[in-house]
């Protein structure tokens, strides 16, 4: 009889219009491609060439300033409107104090830095050009130990990308995109084969995303990002920290892609709605914590695919707040080795999703709480006297039939799943099992 419905469901699905269009945005997230490992960013193996002259003619050329200036002395321009492009190819600081702008007229990146131990602070960079093809960017950093702050950078197609550079302090810069539909900005923020940098409190708004792709031993701590793709986007990373930023009205808020030992904790994340909508997400990824971090309002909260890859390790997911969301949790391999310990899982229209059959008992369920819990907690010690289970009924059929979903919470989808319960006509699915949940929701600090 389900499997009679599901076909049902299906041909209404594309009926009224969800046909193969929604069943590719039901699942547009969950493999997302290999990556194009042919994409070609720009070499940094050679020196970047001085521009010959300005974009502009109309307004003086910053490259002229920084040719007079010695190594290692402080260049602070008098206040005014600059032409780009400009390259910095000695060790200096630049300090605009937020009144300096150097515009790149629309053409090709504004500014190079390529040396070692240089200061970019205080200046407004905008008017980029807008090829992919040649990463027209505000800011393109090469080289170690550089200092980048409380910049502000507008009307550029890539913001800041960081090119084989490593042990620099990205700070305090507020970065936005050209005023183009979401897939065709540019990247707020960008890593590449770039490792031991800091990422800290950066605001990213209304670019697309920010990534991190062969670079590992990074920091990216208090960064906001709002109104874009991607809030952290990782691939081929390892041993990076994640913490205490907040990203809101993102696609996604950070993703992990064939990725080992990315920490991720104290942020929040919310409002990552839409199709494929997530808060986190995970690629064969293997061997990372997931602590204290809160997570809203967002169509999934987890979706780990094929997660964690490697043999004989672990996703440990600690403390954590799923509040509000579509689907709490989404399993979609038969791997097992996920850990959720001390979690609390509030509001959600589905705490749990697991694929496939039989697999429940794979991943640990420990001392979470659950606002569904049924049970009480007689001896007053904070836990339930009975263990939490939680089955899938008729849920199963959008579970496995994703145009279904189309459907979940309609009025038919919960008749039906009432008289499932009532009286079962099909084996429902377990989807966990804590067996010492939580009777209490538990306490947490007031975030800043």
């Amino acid at each position: 009889m389900l499997r009679q419905l599901r076909r049902s469901l299906i041909w209404l699905g594309i009926a009224t219009g969800l046909g193969a269009a929604g069943l590719a945005a039901s699942q547009s997230f969950e493999g997302m491609g290999k990556p194009n490992l042919a994409a070609n960013w720009g070499s940094s193996a050679e020196k970047a060439i001085r521009p010959a002259a300005p974009n502009r003619t109309d307004i003086p050329w910053f490259q002229l300033l920084v040719d007079q200036a010695t190594p290692g002395s402080v260049l602070k321009p008098p206040p005014g409107v600059y032409a780009g492009p400009v390259l910095v190819d000695k060790p200096l600081t630049i300090d605009g104090g937020g009144q300096v702008t150097i515009d790149g007229g629309g053409k090709g990146t504004v500014f190079v830095v390529d040396t070692e131990g240089a200061t970019i602070r205080g200046l407004n960079l905008q008017g980029s050009g807008e090829s992919h093809d040649s990463d027209d960017t505000c800011l393109n950093v090469r080289g170690n130990h550089h200092l980048i702050e409380e910049n502000r950078i507008t009307d550029c197609l890539f913001g800041i990308d960081l090119k084989q550079a490593d042990h620099n302090t990205v700070r305090s810069n507020r970065i936005s995109s050209k005023p183009f539909d979401l897939g065709l900005r540019g990247d707020g923020l960008r890593l590449w084969y770039s490792n031991h940098n800091m990422i800290e409190k950066n605001e990213i708004i209304d670019s697309r995303d920010m990534v991190a792709w062969y670079s590992h031993h990074n920091t990216w701590r208090g960064n906001i990002g709002k109104r874009s793709r991607y809030s952290i986007h990782f691939m081929f990373a390892k041993d990076s920290l994640v913490e205490g930023n907040q990203f809101y009205d993102n696609a996604v808020g950070v993703y992990l892609m064939y990725t080992e030992r990315i920490h991720v904790r104290n942020n929040l994340i919310s409002h990552a709605t839409g199709a494929a909508g997530m808060a986190l997400g995970f690629k064969e990824s293997s061997d990372s914590d997931i602590a204290d971090n809160e997570i809203i309002y967002c169509a999934v909260g987890v979706g780990s695919d094929l997660s964690p890859f490697e043999p004989d390790t672990t996703l440990r997911f600690t403390n954590n707040r799923f509040a509000y969301n579509g689907i709490a949790v989404r399993f979609t391999s038969e791997l097992g080795g996920n850990i959720l310990t001390g979690n609390s899982f509030e509001g959600n229209l589905t705490d749990v999703v697991q694929m496939g059959r039989d697999v429940a008992s794979k991943n640990e369920w420990r001392n979470n709480y659950f606002t569904g819990y049924q049970g009480f907690d007689r001896d007053g010690d904070g836990i339930g006297d009975t263990p939490h289970e939680l089955y899938a009924y008729a849920d199963q059929i959008w579970i496995e039939t994703p145009p279904a979903q189309f459907f979940k919470t309609s009025p038919l989808l919960e008749l039906l799943d009432f008289l499932e319960r009532l009286a079962p006509f099909s084996s429902p699915e377990l989807q966990l099992k804590d067996a010492v949940p939580r009777f209490a929701k538990p306490e947490r600090a007031a975030r800043t």
